[in-house]
């Protein structure tokens, strides 16, 4: 993505204050939600003495410290550090941006969520793509960084959850 084709998309966003209201309130709202479902989860697990409950805590637990080791790491700018802009989320990080955390974290739930009750998994799901759009367009992430957190949210999932 070039600074022109993020200052296209992100045009609409920029004018309009109850566009942008809506950009950060969805990244708000969905976050939350995600990360409000993933303890109760857990404790439904555990107060039911599921024996999925390990699984759904180490999985998620052990590839967020991989992908925050691999952050680290790698050190990527964020869109409004290479492009000198203020974000529309109003993030002031540096660096740490592939791959997107919010979003691997989004996905690695929503599979935590498929192997214990699939309606909310498929729900999650789509709360991650939803989300990873909006940090796009937010002007946090860039396309790689999400495509990359969601594909790494999918694979510790799928292989913690359903392979290993």
């Amino acid at each position: 993505m070039t600074r022109a084709q993020y200052a296209n998309l992100s045009r609409p966003f920029r004018k309009s204050k109850r566009l942008r209201q809506v950009l950060v309130y969805t990244d708000l709202i969905l976050t939350g939600l995600v990360y409000l479902s993933y303890p109760v989860l857990l404790c439904v697990l555990f107060f039911t003495k599921d024996v999925r409950l390990w699984r759904c805590f180490f999985v998620p637990f052990v590839s967020f410290l991989a992908v925050s080791g691999l952050r680290k790491l790698i050190n990527a700018e964020r869109p409004y550090e290479k492009w000198q802009f203020r974000s529309i989320l109003n993030k002031e990080t540096h660096g740490e941006s592939f791959p997107s955390r919010h979003v691997f974290s989004v996905f690695v739930i929503a599979l935590a969520f498929y192997y214990t009750c699939v309606p909310v998994g498929i729900v999650l799901t789509v709360f991650g793509l939803i989300l990873a759009a909006v940090r796009v367009l937010g002007g946090v992430h860039f396309p790689r960084d999400v495509l990359a957190g969601a594909g790494i949210g999918i694979l510790a999932g799928v292989l913690g959850f359903f392979v290993l």
